[in-house]
């Protein structure tokens, strides 16, 4: 059966449900600190420098995958909110099948290509073996994420987010765990922090899938025919591409993005590159507050309750502020600290240190985009949404390339704050379009 969020004090439910989904989040982050973390100390700066160099590709594929499956967790909130939940079965077999096949095929394409695309993306040489062992065997782990994030995207819209946080917190301990083993016992380097994440992820995986069976009826289905929907791959796909598109163009950039940052040499690499490692830490409060306010709003909508839909957004505002405001502050007091923790030399955290300072003074900006995106796609505006994505990725990397000679190896800190800025007004004039007829 699923949450009702569609009744109690708005403000405790977002809190209610949005709290796991940040500390999945921060767990399921614990995957790349702790292989950066134990390799950073233990193997080197080089090899710690040749998993970030990996991070945008990698990414690329997996935030295809959520940017997918959190239209998907959209489509079966609304469906929840208006009495339908039979749907989320037919969702969730017909994409359990889909994306776990596709992502199958991404994963040996991946291992058979690692070595030209490192080498397309001009990774450093004294990098570019570390990176090698790291990516090839990271890409096992792609098709256990696409599995586990359609059942935790439906158990989301159906209002439980803390069965993912559970398979999370389990996939963290034996990633921990393994690590120390393969790289501090073994001596496996790289490989072997992939490997002890890939395992993790099947772990995780493993859970989230007995979980969602034994404990959710309603999500049963019989293998053979009927497992895959036509009537519910269109469906989805109308929820789910357009954020894919965006998240996939996203990764894209960042892939531009990542060559044009190692022009500036491995020292920057990895220094912004484990600044970016920690910023998505610090910032997952923000975007799982969003991912709340867009779940809490689409079951509200598809119940018809549009005042109760606004009342998330006003009360997600305030939240989302308080928030930003209060990790900004982090930032400030204790960015330098938290880079150094991974191993780096003290010129190589200072560069860390510089792009943190910069992009976290505009956390605020980032997280009021968030907050209207949330009440955008709840409402079922995917499409707008994804656009608004991959114009903010245009502003981001046209700044960079634009403001190189200004701002140096600072100068994607500052093209990050002023996309921000427009994401943001993208955002408010489409939700005051959408509702200008009924103001709150």
């Amino acid at each position: 059966m699923k949450a009702d969020l569609t009744q109690g004090n708005v403000a405790r439910v977002l809190v209610a449900f949005t709290v796991p989904l940040v500390l999945s989040g921060l767990f399921q982050q614990l995957f790349n600190w702790v292989d950066a973390f134990i390799v950073g100390n233990i193997v080197g700066e080089s090899a710690l420098a040749g998993i970030g160099a990996t991070s945008s590709i990698y990414n690329l594929f997996v935030m295809v995958i959520t940017g997918f499956t959190s239209g998907l967790s959209v489509l079966v909130a609304q469906k929840a909110g208006s009495g339908d939940e039979e749907a989320s079965r037919g969702i969730l077999s017909t994409y359990g099948v889909v994306l776990t096949a596709l992502f199958l095929l991404v994963a040996i394409l991946g291992m058979a290509f690692t070595g030209p695309l490192l080498s397309l993306m001009d990774t450093p040489d004294d990098i570019i073996t570390h990176a090698q062992d790291y990516l090839r065997i990271i890409f096992l782990g792609i098709p256990f994420l696409a599995l586990y994030n359609v059942y935790s995207a439906v158990l989301r819209g159906l209002g439980d987010s803390k069965a993912p946080f559970r398979a999370i917190l389990v996939s963290s301990v034996a990633n921990v765990v393994l690590d120390l083993v393969f790289v501090a016992l073994f001596g496996w380097g790289t490989a072997g922090a992939a490997l002890a994440t890939v395992i993790a992820q099947a772990a995780m995986t493993l859970f989230i899938v007995v979980y969602a069976l034994a404990r959710m009826p309603v999500l049963r289905h019989r293998l053979g025919r009927g497992l895959v929907s036509f009537q519910a791959l269109a469906r989805g796909g109308a929820f789910g591409l357009p954020p894919a598109l965006q998240s996939g163009a996203s990764s894209l950039g960042n892939v531009v993005l990542q060559q044009f940052m190692n022009g500036f040499g491995a020292q920057t690499v990895a220094a912004i590159t484990t600044a970016y490692r920690v910023d998505t830490v610090i910032l997952l409060p923000i975007v799982n507050l969003g991912s709340g306010i867009a779940t809490v709003v689409a079951q509200n909508y598809g119940a018809g309750n549009e005042e109760r839909s606004r009342s998330v957004l006003r009360t997600g505002l305030v939240m989302m502020s308080v928030v930003s405001l209060v990790l900004t502050a982090i930032v400030f007091l204790f960015g330098g600290q938290l880079i150094a923790l991974f191993g780096l030399e003290e010129a190589t955290v200072a560069i860390g240190r510089g792009f943190f300072n910069r992009v976290a003074a505009f956390y605020i900006v980032y997280g009021l985009a968030m907050a209207f995106r949330g009440a955008l796609e709840g409402r079922g505006d995917m499409l707008y949404s994804g656009i608004a994505g991959i114009l903010f990725l245009v502003v981001r990397i046209i700044g960079s390339y634009a403001m190189d000679d200004i701002f140096g190896n600072m100068v994607i800190a500052w093209a990050e704050a002023i996309a921000w800025i427009f994401l943001l007004l993208e955002f408010v004039v489409r939700y005051w379009y959408k509702t200008r007829r009924k103001p709150c």
